[in-house]
């Protein structure tokens, strides 16, 4: 009887251990949520040290039976820490970096994030994400639902809220670490148009650090009527694709990757001529995936990855793309040259010139 080589032999062993963790791959995000709906970041943070399994359970109201399990796999996953303590019997928590991006209202906090993706309306989708491939031009979310997400929203203000108040977790993150990093990029601009700019959270921290800076904000009329008041930033309710309003430069997030090639084509162009000729430039902070790159190299491309199955499953049009790709859109819409800039983010700064 033929034996297996050994390295077949690890392989095969190491498939059996793998195929469970993508049988059980929902749990880390469900955990994850109950954990920021329990408020379990929140209380430590406000206890200011280590709780015991005890003082937690008391301060969130629940049994300490089940919260010692979420927190045993919570631990294991390196989301919270466990300590020692004097008394071996006793289990105590705190903090740590990851947890605090769990923290309700801190200012780096992806808990709305985390909440909008493991919403019962964004998780349908992947259900039907087999049937959209068998379906010609309907997303999946379309099969889920029966309108596409933008329209979704905008009849459904409670997760419309859900949405906005997610796209401000990243928005707020990425636009810091824009901001902190590549401060040139704003370099002479005196305004700024952010299309499709939600609530206008990026351009909140844009002019915070950049005083000087006019910014308005354009996004849909649902979106803006609800969008906070914010001192040098106006809210312009509108649409990208008819018009989009004059400024030195215009700034894109997470929109482009919504849509189609020809429809950026058609948006990039509203922006070109929404720009100074001979000035202006069009700031757009989106994915760049890099099939040239490994995982050693690249540590954000398993998240770009992930994105653009997300994408790929809310929107199906859109996509996050490669230099090529995006080559192809920027020249399409008439601009003469871009660059790109990668930062500490799953984003890239691609700055497009007329």
């Amino acid at each position: 009887m033929a034996t297996k080589p050994v390295k077949q032999v690890d392989e095969e062993a190491e498939a059996r251990v793998e195929i469970w963790n993508y049988v059980f791959g929902f749990t880390p995000m469900a955990v994850m949520k109950c954990a920021i709906e329990l408020g379990i970041a929140d209380v430590l943070e406000s206890h200011g040290g280590p709780m015991s399994l005890s003082q937690l359970s008391a301060a969130l109201g629940c049994s300490s039976s089940v919260l010692h399990r979420i927190m045993r796999y919570l631990t294991h996953r390196r989301i919270f820490k466990r300590m020692s303590t004097s008394q071996e019997s006793e289990i105590s928590y705190v903090q740590t970096p990851l947890s605090r991006l769990l923290i309700s209202n801190g200012g780096n906090s992806m808990a709305a994030f985390v909440l909008m993706e493991s919403s019962p309306v964004m998780l349908a989708p992947w259900h039907k994400l087999s049937a959209s491939a068998l379906m010609k031009g309907t997303s999946a979310f379309e099969a889920a639902h029966g309108d596409h997400v933008w329209k979704y929203a905008a009849e459904n203000p409670g997760h419309s809220k859900l949405f906005n108040d997610g796209m401000a977790c990243h928005a707020r993150l990425a636009m810091s670490t824009i901001v902190d990093q590549y401060p040139e990029a704003f370099k002479g601009i005196m305004s700024l148009v952010n299309v499709g700019g939600g609530d206008g959270t990026a351009l909140h921290v844009l002019v915070k650090a950049c005083p000087w800076i006019r910014g308005i904000n354009l996004d849909l009329p649902h979106v803006v009527s609800v969008a906070p008041k914010c001192h040098g930033i106006e809210h312009v309710g509108g649409d990208m694709f008819e018009l989009v309003p004059k400024a030195d430069a215009a700034f894109l997030m997470w929109v482009l990757h919504d849509w189609s090639d020809d429809e950026c084509i058609d948006i990039l162009r509203k922006c070109r001529e929404a720009i100074p000729e001979d000035r202006g430039k069009v700031i757009i902070a989106e994915a760049v995936i890099d099939d040239e790159l490994g995982e050693d190299e690249d540590k954000y491309r398993d998240v770009r990855l992930a994105l653009d199955m997300v994408i790929l499953t809310h929107t199906q049009r859109g996509k996050e793309r490669s230099m090529r790709e995006w080559e192809y859109v920027v020249n399409g819409a008439g601009f003469t040259r871009f660059t790109v800039k990668p930062i500490e983010d799953i984003i890239s700064v691609i700055e497009a010139y007329p």
